[in-house]
């Protein structure tokens, strides 16, 4: 008897030949994009940004033809690195549960857990952002532990409450959310709120862009970012993206989530600033050409940092998983080379190895 093979796709038969004969990284203008960002109306951060059930980002509508720039990104030859760009990954603190238990719970803190996540306490009650404790971000595979395990989560003294920037898997991620404690409460970006709702039986309030929410002490705003959304069961767009300032009555905290630069620090700057502490995201910024729309590069970090009228800055997202071309750890080596050269003061960088705390101070206080 004959047997007859299934037919594969064409592309899936040819994938062999394209990846045999990758393309040539493209180019980019950093200038021209520079000045792009810089028409930006600031006043589009407030206008209307969902149509027709799907989101979108009034000051600069994101290219369309985002999966045939994946192809090609992934079809492209990418950049080489030094073996200690490759290599270089950040510190570990063990015990990190212990030790928070040793601090008074009025003492103001904040905690690098891992990727995006960091465990904060203002005004004795704990805020854990975009939490993913887990191996794996759906495919991408953890380069270090996370300070605190799946199990430890429940442990914490206090009240908690989740922030969640965006659907992403490294940003949202099911194994965590299920194992949090059972007093969590979650902020949530428009359109997430089923989604939690079905992972964990806690509080869920979804917030717009310019939305308060007040949390114990600390006033909690949603804010534009310029990214996207995409997961499995929701669609492109279909639920919103965020980032937040956290008030207290003592100090102010930007987090920052995933964004490319845009108009919105400018606008952050003069609404709320000064900031005590700008969480930014420094990750998969390379390759430009792809990547320079939803992530900043380093020097765009710095210079939200700047428009933040911010005085401590905390790179978020590096030494995790590999998302872009670059290796997890070579946002922090840009980082640092970056101070260098600009001769920047470093206490106002703020470079913590997983687990590490680092007690919150107001501005014009040097941190203990």
């Amino acid at each position: 008897m004959i047997r007859h093979r299934r037919s594969l796709p064409l592309a899936l038969l040819l994938l062999p030949v394209l990846c045999s004969c990758l393309l040539t990284p493209k180019t980019f203008d950093e200038e021209a994009w520079s000045l792009q960002v810089e028409e930006q109306d600031s006043a589009k951060l407030y206008a209307a940004h969902e149509k027709d059930g799907r989101f979108f980002n009034p000051w600069m509508v994101q290219d369309k033809g985002r999966f045939g720039q994946f192809l090609k990104w992934r079809l492209t030859r990418s950049t080489a690195y030094t073996d200690e760009e490759e290599s270089y990954l950040p510190g570990f603190e063990p015990d990190l549960l212990q030790r928070l238990k040793n601090i008074p719970a009025e003492k103001d803190l904040l905690v690098w857990i891992g990727h995006a996540t960091f465990l904060i306490r203002l005004s004795g009650s704990y805020w854990l952002t975009d939490p993913i404790l887990s191996e794996r971000a759906l495919l991408p595979k953890r380069r270090t532990p996370p300070a605190l395990s799946l199990g430890e989560l429940g442990e914490l003294d206090g009240p908690l409450t989740v922030v969640i920037s965006h659907n992403h898997y490294d940003h949202l991620d099911k194994r965590t959310l299920e194992a949090l404690p059972v007093h969590t409460r979650f902020i949530v970006p428009l359109g997430l709120g089923e989604l939690v709702s079905s992972l964990h039986d806690g509080e869920v309030t979804e917030v717009d862009w310019w939305q308060e929410v007040r949390s114990g002490q600390t006033l909690v705003t949603g804010l534009p970012a310029q990214h996207w959304s995409r997961r499995i069961g929701q669609g492109h767009n279909r639920t919103l993206w965020a980032s937040y300032m956290f008030e207290s009555s003592t100090l102010k905290l930007y987090y920052g989530g995933d964004s490319g630069y845009f108009v919105g620090y400018r606008e952050f700057g003069r609404k709320f600033g000064p900031v005590d502490y700008a969480l930014l995201p420094t990750t998969a910024y390379q390759p430009r050409w792809f990547m320079h729309y939803p992530h900043m590069n380093v020097d765009e970090a710095l210079r939200a940092f700047g428009d933040l009228q911010a005085h401590r800055f905390v790179p978020t997202q590096w030494g995790t998983f590999r998302l872009g071309d670059n290796p997890p750890g070579y946002p922090m080596l840009d980082l640092k080379r970056q101070i260098n050269a600009r001769q920047l003061d470093p206490a106002a960088f703020l470079l913590p190895d997983l687990g590490q705390i680092l007690m919150l101070t107001p501005a014009g206080n040097p941190p203990p």
